[in-house]
């Protein structure tokens, strides 16, 4: 069972009540200026706030045709086959109890039937299977129907990896949701675990897919369906990170405190110094907070925050934070400037940084 909290929601300390989000023109390209928000009270540091989501394109790429698919035949997996009209052929032979039984998937992938022999059915779907049956037994049947049940998912597994009191290769026998894939792993203690930065992994590629909307705000959107050997990732909150680069002297990483981190402690950690102050633009910090398949992208007035003329910036794990230049600095200046920081760090970013910015698409 899953205990959800609200303790990390007050990380929004009203933000969302602040800001007005705007939508980007163009989905496939960044943010292009910073827009001012008038409806953003003057006690808040926030200058712009914009809205960007991975388009149709984007999530067809990333999460392609396995991800709310059928079922995939696999090794061990144990099946029924019938064959309409045709008894001699159903594998197994039915027996006199009525009693259920199966034959298992080799770990070649085959079964071995009556009249056709040596089969290949591992890596198909159940429709593809009975059609590979059909087309083999139309040389000695006329017309054949073939049926194929699932008995036992055994080549079915995923994989829980983090703050769970559960982790492990979790075998269901048959396809789940997230949500319940989740509940294989026992109970998450949300004020110990970092659902900013948890991630779902599919063929080796993070999903987009937002863990604490699903958790703690409910959003069922989140709830897919997984494929055998998915691995579901919550790293606990004692790893949080955000990410400073620009012109501070210690770019890079900086770690949450006690689970809490603002804009002014993390510009410190990551060395804002005397001629950091000189030389960057603290009126102008740009801070990317990606989350599932959307972003919101900030220009936050550090200058506000310093002199007492604003309430403090709370950052997210995960957050983006550039410190430009002196000088008005566009979204696309600022990107230019990140994505060679950003490559070396994709690993650990939200998904929708590395698929927007650092594939191949772009």
């Amino acid at each position: 069972m899953l205990m959800v909290g609200s303790m990390r929601n007050m990380r929004h300390f009203a933000l969302g009540m602040a800001v007005a989000s705007m939508t980007l023109a163009g989905c496939s390209s960044p943010p292009t200026a910073p827009v001012t928000v008038s409806q953003i009270p003057a006690a808040t540091p926030i200058v712009s706030a914009q809205t960007e989501s991975l388009t149709a394109a984007d999530m067809s790429d990333v999460m392609g045709a396995n991800t709310n698919s059928a079922y995939v035949l696999g090794p061990n997996d144990v099946i029924s086959i019938s064959v309409y009209m045709h008894p001699e052929l159903d594998v197994p032979v039915p027996s006199a109890n009525g009693a259920e039984g199966g034959v298992l998937i080799t770990s070649d992938g085959s079964v071995q039937l009556p009249l056709i022999g040596n089969i290949q059915l591992g890596g198909l779907t159940l429709a593809q299977a009975e059609n590979r049956i059909t087309s083999a037994y139309a040389q000695y049947v006329n017309n054949p129907e073939v049926a194929i049940e699932i008995q036992q998912a055994q080549s079915l597994r995923y994989y829980l990896l983090g703050a769970f009191s559960s982790p492990g290769v979790k075998y269901p026998g048959h396809q789940l949701t997230l949500l319940d894939a989740l509940a294989l792993g026992g109970t998450v203690n949300i004020s110990d675990a970092d659902l900013y930065q948890a991630y779902v992994t599919q063929n080796s590629t993070k999903l987009p897919l937002d863990l604490h909307a699903l958790l703690v705000d409910g959003d069922l959107t989140q709830n897919i369906t997984l494929a055998s050997g998915d691995t579901i990732v919550i790293p606990t909150s004692a790893n949080e990170n955000a990410f400073i680069y620009g012109s501070v002297s210690k770019p890079g990483a900086v770690p949450f405190q006690s689970g809490s981190l603002s804009l002014l402690q993390a510009l410190s950690s990551a060395g804002l110094d005397l001629p950091s102050m000189t030389n960057g633009e603290l009126s102008q910090i740009h801070i990317i907070r990606a989350e599932g398949r959307s972003a919101q992208f900030y220009v936050v007035n550090a200058d506000l925050i310093m002199n007492g003329k604003a309430a403090s910036f709370s950052l997210e794990p995960g957050d983006i934070v550039y410190v430009p230049a002196s000088g008005v600095a566009t979204w696309n200046q600022v990107l230019t400037q990140l994505l060679p920081s950003l490559q070396t760090v994709s690993a650990v970013l939200n998904p929708f940084v590395s698929i927007k910015y650092l594939s191949q698409r772009y």
